[in-house]
């Protein structure tokens, strides 16, 4: 793959210990603030569905407890591929809201690494 650029994103799931959801943030956090006007003129048929989007999150939590799909539906545009590697981070919340489908006061954070290219 030649990559054209990386960002970086962090994302928390403060209640309800779902780490699927800190992981779409984390995606959402790497992309959000990003136009990418050129990038068509150097894509292969100038076809944005070939460019290629590899993201590297890293969880606190068994990668099973991710979901990979909902995690690809963040971006747009490419051919999304996830990586699951150890890491982010476990935390306390310091409470337990139940009504926000906590079930104990652990934070989620996970990290995420979003290289673009063709």
């Amino acid at each position: 793959m030649n990559v054209v650029f990386i960002e970086i994103g962090m994302g928390v799931d403060l209640h309800g210990q779902d780490a699927t959801s800190a992981a779409v943030r984390a995606c959402k956090n790497a992309i959000g603030t990003n136009s990418m006007p050129g990038i068509r003129s150097i894509l292969p048929e100038g076809d944005i569905n070939n460019m290629k989007v590899r993201v590297k999150l890293g969880v606190p939590v068994p990668a099973e407890e991710v979901d990979i799909d909902k995690v690809k539906a963040t971006f747009p545009y490419g051919q999304v591929s996830v990586e699951i590697v150890q890491g982010g981070l476990i935390c306390s919340s310091g409470v337990v809201l139940p009504d926000k489908g906590d079930v104990n006061d652990e934070v989620i954070v996970v990290n995420a690494a979003v290289e673009v290219g063709y």
